[in-house]
């Protein structure tokens, strides 16, 4: 897949800078513009046809929500990520409403931007891969905009990248795996893999299934 074309509308000049220094350190993206307002930022999104949008909401001429809206009417083929400092959540279901793959509050830390791009690269990719989508790959698909987990939030030495894998792997298996064959597939440790799978079915994301039989203890066996 060629680099994903990016268009940022932001007003401020330090933001916007920062912003695309951001981009531009993420694998497969191109930062092809910017506009300091929603005007500029519809011409150029006629103009330039980039895949993605990263925008503010608060903005001079024409904000943020009303761009987003006047991209939907107009049909212009063009996905939305909102990164701003308006956190009241009437703003917030809005923009979602209208579409955003993704809502970042300022300030925000690289890493944050850098897990948003990467999964919508991912999910890009995935899409241009193949025709059509099994359920519980369309349910892996859309995690990054309706179930991702704050790395932030992860225990020490629990890593999002990482955690994303072993999720992937797990959905494309037909039948529960074991923290073994996790571990090989992912390239872990197995006490590694141990602890993000506990870490998993903590949080309710897998399930665990005992398998009797054969020479030694049980082997606890995991599912979405």
């Amino acid at each position: 897949m060629n680099s994903i074309k990016v268009l940022l509308i932001e007003d401020d000049p330090m933001v916007q800078e920062i912003n695309r220094q951001y981009i531009e350190k993420v694998e497969g993206y191109l930062v092809v513009g910017h506009a300091s307002n929603g005007e500029e930022g519809l011409q150029l999104v006629r103009k330039l046809k980039p895949e993605l949008v990263i925008i503010d909401i608060y903005m001079p001429q024409l904000d943020g929500f009303e761009t987003i809206k006047q991209f939907r009417q107009e049909g212009l083929p063009v996905d939305v990520m909102a990164i701003t400092a308006a956190s009241d959540i009437e703003t917030i279901h809005k923009v979602l409403q209208y579409g955003a793959v993704d809502y970042i509050l300022k300030p925000f830390k690289f890493e944050r931007i850098k897990r948003a791009l990467e999964q919508y690269y991912s999910f890009r990719l995935k899409l241009e891969e193949r025709n059509d989508v099994q359920q519980h790959e369309l349910d892996q698909l859309l995690t990054f905009n309706e179930d991702a987990i704050d790395e932030e939030l992860l225990p020490k030495g629990l890593h999002h990248h990482t955690l994303n894998k072993i999720i992937e792997y797990i959905s494309s298996e037909k039948s529960p795996v074991s923290s073994e064959e996790v571990a090989e597939s992912i390239g872990i440790a197995r006490v590694t893999a141990r602890r993000y799978l506990d870490y998993l079915e903590k949080k309710g994301k897998v399930n665990i299934t005992v398998q009797y039989g054969g020479v030694g203890r049980p082997v606890n066996r995991y599912g979405l």
